[in-house]
């Protein structure tokens, strides 16, 4: 009996001292989104009667050189930051004459000077770009990127009325979703 009562007593003890730390790390202040270097956003919208979300890292500018350095042209990207980017689809879509069934995918590209390559990727868990596998590609399409006139220090995506939009320091380039034919 002597045994049970000093480990209820440790075990009571425990449960104190994470409540404790529970309580004093619900008190301080959570890091404002400026503070995380690349914060998770996730998006949810109808595009075209499609319901569509997505979750990326956000990374800022910072000052680097971006294009080319930071994102090096010519190699898959996992267009974001930390994990790789996904997009889902609640319902069999076409992009650029390209069916896509309901679904999730990993969303990478292949940034160029003056022609992207989009890629919607059937494993869409994973770490960045490190294990990608083309084998996995679902479709890969074209997009022509388009300067902005008023630069986006951190990346974003936007879902719009028929399209996905994505924005980042001076350029931007967006692919239109359609439902598929029935």
């Amino acid at each position: 009996m002597f045994f049970w009562s000093c480990s209820k007593q440790e075990t009571s003890n425990e449960t104190t001292e994470e409540t404790n730390t529970e309580a004093s790390m619900e008190a301080e202040e959570a890091p404002s989104e400026e503070e995380i270097p690349s914060p998770l956003k996730k998006l949810s919208e109808t595009v075209s009667g499609v319901q569509v979300e997505m979750q990326y890292g956000s990374p800022g500018v910072k000052g680097r050189t971006i294009w080319g350095e930071l994102v090096p042209y010519g190699e898959v990207w996992r267009t974001g930051a930390n994990e790789a980017t996904w997009i889902s689809f609640d319902k069999d879509i076409t992009i650029q004459g390209n069916e896509v069934p309901a679904g999730k995918y990993g969303l990478f590209t292949i940034p160029n000077n003056d022609e992207w390559t989009v890629i919607l990727n059937k494993t869409w868990d994973q770490w960045g770009a490190y294990d990608y596998n083309p084998e996995e590609d679902l479709i890969r399409f074209t997009v022509d990127p388009e300067m902005l006139e008023t630069p986006a220090e951190r990346m974003e995506f936007m879902l719009a009325e028929n399209e996905v939009k994505f924005m980042w320091e001076k350029l931007a380039f967006a692919f239109k979703v359609a439902p598929a034919a029935e």
